[in-house]
């Protein structure tokens, strides 16, 4: 770092940005003191003070999924204690009410992320995303009749819709493609935590405030969950990072020192690194058949997991009041908590990807397959448990996701926004899915989770094949001296698709 110090005078005002030629100078000359001149170990130190920083303040969006699912999913909670009658709902109108929240969120992911990689504000952009969604939260328990349930769900999707792809957009701009996976998981416990610890709050809300000031209990839980999320917003905007060249609160020495770690994690050079305007990797995302094709497997994939959205009532089959329901919905999630954290550390320590796909996709097979054959409450309880760990699996996928696109921020942005919001064509799918005229048993239900969840294995599976051929064909080129022409997203330096 000493001809780093030399050349480049720490600067309070000018913080490194590899789009112009005089930041890019600045992150050869540190790569170039780090590989020739200092040995690796001097490295280690700033390096793990630097991910122990990050790791400190980005832990806090483990707090913003969990409220984050919790917003959207505390209409099936509410739906134990009054929802449907106080409202009037009948036939498919609760399912409507569930599935137009994705209408918005589809529509604003890729415009979300284009945003965001535009303004380059995360930490500015993600908690105003939700003090919208949390107020729209309040005044979902004022409404009363079908149409204000309806436009109240489709403003929140909205809202809501640059949220996840945006913290994982943020993540991949920080962390190596080594620990991408775990981070991912870690933040994305919040889906976790939201169902069982968001269902320990529920019940206590419904248990405690019915009547309270004369407004139902269920009203009672909209108003207090999002006013816990505008709370919890307003403090993030002072905690998130932005990105590693806009970070206010690090040194320019620790802003050279990420940027570094990321353009030799990308088999790239500075000159090249993140060189894609925003309208570029639009169209490079959008031209690119690997994303349209991660993109319609997600979408089978979260068709398989639409029990989440109507994991209360699948509860609820077992035939215990609300209150035990809602408690009897954490342990599972808890379980698959402990499966993802198993599963992605072990998938970043072996840098393989599909293998642990199928492996939670294969449990969560299983699960379905017993619910079917069966109505013992021990064995359905059992499959509940291995229902949620598919979620694990998919955790595993989005890391996948980012390693594919590793170099190409602006091109990844879009693709994981991309691929977000098709899946969520899956979540609108999946809200049909489940009527009550096919309950307690939902056999119908969990047959078409099995045949979603065949499709994505199989079409993830077609992926997985074509990236290995392609790193044969790139290490074959690279072993007669070529350019990586022939390859489809010529990568080159020693890139190899992660498997």
């Amino acid at each position: 770092m000493q001809a780093y110090m030399l050349r480049f005078p720490p600067s309070p005002l000018r913080m490194p940005n590899l789009s112009d030629p005089t930041a890019a100078d600045i992150t050869k000359v540190t790569i170039n003191d780090l590989s020739t001149s200092v040995p690796c170990h001097a490295r280690d130190d700033p390096e793990r003070r630097l991910l122990r920083k990050i790791d400190l303040r980005m832990s806090i969006l483990l707090i913003l999924h969990t409220l984050n699912l919790i917003d959207r999913t505390n209409i099936s909670n509410a739906r134990l204690q009054g929802f449907e009658q106080d409202l009037h709902l009948h036939g498919q109108q609760y399912a409507t009410a569930l599935s137009v929240l994705f209408v918005g969120y589809i529509a604003m992911q890729v415009p979300g992320n284009l945003f965001l990689h535009w303004l380059e504000r995360p930490s500015v952009i993600i908690p105003s995303c939700m003090i919208t969604w949390g107020l729209i939260s309040v005044l979902t328990g004022t409404t009363t009749n079908y149409t204000g349930v309806v436009v109240a769900r489709f403003f929140l999707g909205f809202a809501e819709a640059p949220f996840f792809p945006g913290i994982v957009f943020l993540i991949s701009k920080w962390y190596k493609r080594d620990e991408i996976a775990l981070r991912i998981t870690l933040v994305s416990c919040g889906s976790f935590l939201s169902s069982a610890f968001g269902s320990l709050f529920a019940s206590a809300i419904l248990h405690g405030m019915q009547d309270k000031l004369g407004q139902a209990a269920w009203r009672w839980l909209f108003y207090i969950e999002g006013g816990v999320t505008i709370l919890v917003a307003i403090c993030a905007m002072f905690v998130l990072p932005d990105f590693p060249h806009n970070t206010r609160w690090i040194t320019p020495e620790e802003s050279a020192l990420a940027i570094s770690r990321l353009v030799q994690d990308s088999y790239g050079n500075s000159d090249e690194f993140e060189k894609q305007t925003t309208l570029q990797g639009l169209r490079d995302a959008l031209s690119d058949r690997k994303v349209w094709w991660f993109s319609i497997a997600a979408m089978f994939q979260v068709v398989a997991q639409s029990f989440f959205a109507y994991f209360p009532t699948l509860c609820a089959t077992l035939g215990y009041d609300t209150t035990v329901t809602l408690l009897l919905c954490a342990p599972p999630w808890v379980f698959a908590c402990i499966v993802a954290f198993a599963l992605t550390w072990y998938s970043d320590m072996k840098q393989k990807r599909y293998k642990f796909f199928v492996v939670s996709n294969t449990f969560g097979a299983l699960a379905f397959i017993i619910s079917i054959f069966t109505m013992n409450k021990t064995a359905r309880y059992i499959s509940l448990f291995l229902m949620a760990q598919v979620f694990a699996g998919y955790l595993v996928l989005l890391g996948w996701i980012n390693n594919t696109f590793a170099r190409e921020p602006a091109k990844r942005a879009v693709a994981i926004a991309l691929m977000n919001s098709l899946g969520q064509i899956g979540n609108v799918i999946g809200s049909y899915v489940w009527p009550p005229n096919w309950g307690p048993t939902y056999r119908y239900s969990y047959v078409i989770c099995i045949t979603a969840l065949g499709v994505s294995t199989g079409m993830f599976g077609g992926m997985h094949l074509y990236f290995k051929r392609l790193n044969k064909q790139i290490e074959r080129d690279e072993l007669s001296v070529k350019d990586n022409k022939e390859v489809q997203d010529p990568i080159g330096n020693g890139f190899r698709y992660l498997v």
